[in-house]
């Protein structure tokens, strides 16, 4: 990845819908270059995909929390591939610290809150794991 690949991706991650010929603009590059660049950092799993972002009082009664997990031994893979496969899980960092991971947690309530806290909790190689939930913004 270059200097234009990295520019490319900060302006996604502003707006994920621009178009090429806004980017190739923005840029001061021709749009087809803009589509290769695209289109290479996708292949190559630069790019995993698209989404949207909502503001936070688009989902005022859901329950939101952060999860520090300290895995065991050398299985932070395997843990990594299960908590990706909740889908409550909204985000999962590696990290460094006392802690392996932290994963980004959205509930509809606090019954699917402590269903998910359990899950996470039996989940084979997570030694322990440390729970905040997110109140309101500073």
């Amino acid at each position: 990845m270059d200097d234009l690949d990295h520019r490319l991706i900060a302006l996604l991650r502003t707006n994920a819908r621009a178009s090429l010929s806004q980017l190739a603009k923005a840029l001061g590059v021709a749009r087809g270059t803009v589509q290769n660049r695209l289109n290479k950092l996708i292949a190559s799993d630069v790019i995993l995909g698209f989404t949207v972002r909502l503001k936070n009082p688009a989902t005022p009664d859901r329950i939101r929390a952060i999860m520090m997990v300290e895995v065991s031994g050398k299985s932070s893979r395997r843990v990594a591939h299960a908590l990706r496969g909740l889908p409550q899980i909204q985000t999962l960092y590696s990290t460094n610290g006392p802690f392996d991971l932290i994963a980004e947690i959205e509930c509809a309530n606090l019954d699917e809150f402590d269903r998910v806290l359990s899950s996470v909790r039996t989940t084979e190689g997570i030694a322990r794991s440390e729970t905040s939930l997110l109140l309101a913004p500073a």
